[in-house]
């Protein structure tokens, strides 16, 4: 009984982490911009860092079927997109100020962060 109640509190552990708690590693814009794969119910990479005061475009390949994939919206900035499957789509952002700013799909399911630095 004991380790089925230590077993189940380790789940819930992990599950709090995974969920609310892990942020992944930021990753840089290099010279040829972002491409940004969705696929598998997440986007890849799903922190993206960018330079304040600076216009930039995010390219999205949707390898993802399934319908929540379908729509990216960034609320902070009122883009809702549709992402058709196995083709590219070029998203324009405009000058940002310093801040984090989310994206994801329609429900939530599918989720990354702009960090503008």
């Amino acid at each position: 009984m004991l380790i089925v109640n230590l077993a189940g509190a380790l789940l819930i552990v992990l599950i709090v982490w995974w969920f609310w708690l892990y942020k992944p590693k930021a990753v840089e814009q290099s010279e040829a911009g972002f491409s940004v794969v969705v696929e598998n119910g997440n986007y890849s990479p799903s922190r993206i860092k960018l330079k304040t005061g600076e216009q930039h475009a995010l390219k999205f390949l949707r390898k993802d079927a399934s319908p929540c994939a379908e729509m990216l919206l960034i609320p902070q900035f009122d883009i809702a997109e549709t992402l058709i499957v196995n083709q590219t789509t070029t998203i324009r952002l405009p000058e940002m100020s310093a801040g984090e700013y989310e994206f994801h799909c329609q429900m939530k399911m599918y989720k990354g962060v702009l960090v503008v630095e």
